[in-house]
């Protein structure tokens, strides 16, 4: 909380008027620290040449301390690492070498981002050969990005050649992946053997069947389409608009399907049954197909070996699902569509029935809905999510854990002796104990935040006094401290100030304030260290 404090004075602090100014420009033009250059080797001689001045062509000698806003290819290294914390947030120094896979093929690169996207690419690049190439000529002129709600990506692309059917020009192709099911829905063609073949009955069941089939062994599957767009109604040049769409999104042609493995984690199983055995209730919420989370839950453990489903029982009795009487089985598997007809009464008759419960193809709502529900029945909800479709629920839990955002901090909490009086305390009541409560609010915002806002100013202030800048000086003075044409401000006592060096002082002032916000946010959390124990009794350990 202190330290969305710090980001929220911050923007107190620097957005003095519409004209902002970038610290980190004024730093690397003002700053007389040596770092500012770097080692160059340049037409066959080795100079210092000013980090801004890179330029391609360049071969750079990088030593300990140097910060180069440049993209570089390593040529030979020794144990090299870079700090890239501003840029990923990554807390460790990443170490680099020039057997780094810039120059592989993309199939024998690492990649980050997401999984699917990366196993896409690699297959593709397998199939058609260099991707970078194909993206080159057939550039994207629009982009409609996945989202929970309609399960589908789709992008329109220059192709680098007419295509012509029917006589007509179609100089874009439109093409969209997505859930199979979604992507079906909006096509009324099929591509089979080189040929377009109108979708029927027939086709919409292999459809299906093959569907089925890849759900049924784990994999997470997508479906493709796309379409060419006549020149007629989309001439070259015309403007895409992917938040007002103006172009088609039906009638597309279905291309097929590719299915890939998402293995669970080798230790899920053992922290699944860990938690049952502590009486804790698992429930799995996924956007996958309801057959493919079915196969994983029972992979995992949160279906168990001998629990049957609804369909496992018909299936064993050789009866219709109807038929089967819905308490007689211990685990169910809930599809997102039949979710958003049921109750909130028949929700809570589903969490109360069954012992293992499997979510399938449900958005971030309604896993805020599951979640308000089980803590409508008393119980204390913890919410392990990864990715920002899961932040609403993560919010509603009673205990949120993120498996990405500030993972490598939140590791210290682990390491944290507990309070040396914890024992001689009162339980506390979960439905009127809260972690974030008034008081709380009241020290964070109304007692630190006024704290950390005050020696900020007071800082920033005091170096502008000590420089001849008094307070009173400063109001209505930003217009002439701006103007680079202004060499001869005065100060407060008749001192003149040039731009740059006025620029110097007003780095100076922005770095101190910085420096004592982070001085007291440090205090902050040995504050926090303890509610009653002083910090002699408590120890750093």
């Amino acid at each position: 909380m202190f330290f969305s404090n710090s980001q929220r004075n911050i923007s107190v602090s620097i957005s003095q008027d519409d004209h902002k100014v970038d610290l980190i420009d004024l730093y690397q033009r003002y700053n007389t620290n040596p770092k500012t250059q770097t080692l160059v080797v340049r037409n066959g001689e080795k100079k210092y040449v000013k980090i801004e001045d890179l330029v391609v062509g360049d071969i750079v000698e990088v030593n300990s301390g140097d910060q180069i806003p440049a993209d570089i290819r390593i040529l030979e290294s020794h144990d090299f690492k870079v700090d890239n914390s501003s840029v990923t947030g990554e807390y460790e120094p990443q170490s680099r070498s020039d057997s780094e896979n810039l120059t592989r093929p993309v199939s024998q690169r690492k990649c980050n981002g997401d999984a699917s996207e990366s196993a896409l690419l690699k297959y593709v690049e397998l199939s058609i050969g260099n991707v970078i190439k194909v993206r080159e000529v057939n550039r994207k002129v629009c982009e409609i990005p996945f989202n929970s709600t309609n399960r589908y990506h789709a992008s329109i692309h220059e192709v680098h050649t007419d295509i012509e059917t029917d006589n007509i020009s179609r100089p874009y192709l439109l093409v969209m992946k997505g859930a199979p099911e979604q992507i079906l829905e909006r096509c009324s063609s099929i591509f089979i053997n080189g040929a377009n073949i109108e979708m029927n009955n027939y086709w919409r069941s292999e459809f299906q069947r093959s569907y089925m089939e890849l759900a049924s062994m784990g994999e997470s599957v997508l479906g493709f389409c796309d379409l060419h767009l006549s020149s007629h109604d989309y001439p070259k040049d015309y403007q895409f608009d992917g938040e007002q769409v103006n172009f088609p999104l039906d009638n597309l042609r279905f291309l097929g399907l590719m299915s890939m493995i998402d293995p669970p984690k080798v230790a899920v199983p053992e922290a699944v049954a860990k938690c049952r055995s502590a009486g804790i209730k698992i429930i799995m919420m996924t956007s996958d197909h309801p057959i493919t989370a079915k196969v994983i839950a029972r992979a995992v453990g949160i279906i168990s070996e001998n629990t049957e489903t609804v369909e496992d029982i018909a299936e064993r009795l050789e009866i219709p699902p109807e038929r089967v009487d819905p308490h007689k089985a211990k685990a169910c598997v809930i599809d997102g569509n039949d979710l958003k007809k049921m109750l909130p009464a028949e929700i809570d008759t589903v969490l109360r029935n069954h012992t293992e419960i499997v979510f399938a193809r449900i958005d971030p709502e309604q896993k805020l809905i599951i979640v308000e529900e089980c803590q409508r029945q008393g119980a204390i909800v913890t919410v392990i999510g990864g990715d920002v479709y899961d932040s609403s629920a993560l919010r509603k839990a009673d205990i949120g854990v993120t498996m990405v955002t500030d993972i490598i901090p939140t590791i210290s909490l682990a390491y944290e002796k507990a309070e040396t009086d914890i024992m001689k305390r009162r339980p506390s009541i979960p439905r009127h104990n809260r972690l974030v409560n008034e008081r709380l609010i009241s020290m964070t915002y109304g007692q630190i935040g006024f704290i950390q806002v005050g020696a900020g100013f007071f800082t920033y202030f005091v170096i502008m006094a000590e420089n001849g800048f008094l307070p009173s000086r400063l109001v209505g003075l930003r217009k002439s401290w701006e103007s680079k044409y202004v060499n001869d401000l005065q100060d407060s006592y008749g001192q003149e100030w040039t731009y740059e060096q006025r620029k110097q002082l007003e780095v100076t002032c922005h770095i101190a304030f910085f420096i004592a916000i982070i001085i007291c946010q440090s205090a902050v959390l040995i504050i926090c260290k303890t509610r009653r124990n002083s910090i002699v009794q408590q120890g750093m350990k």
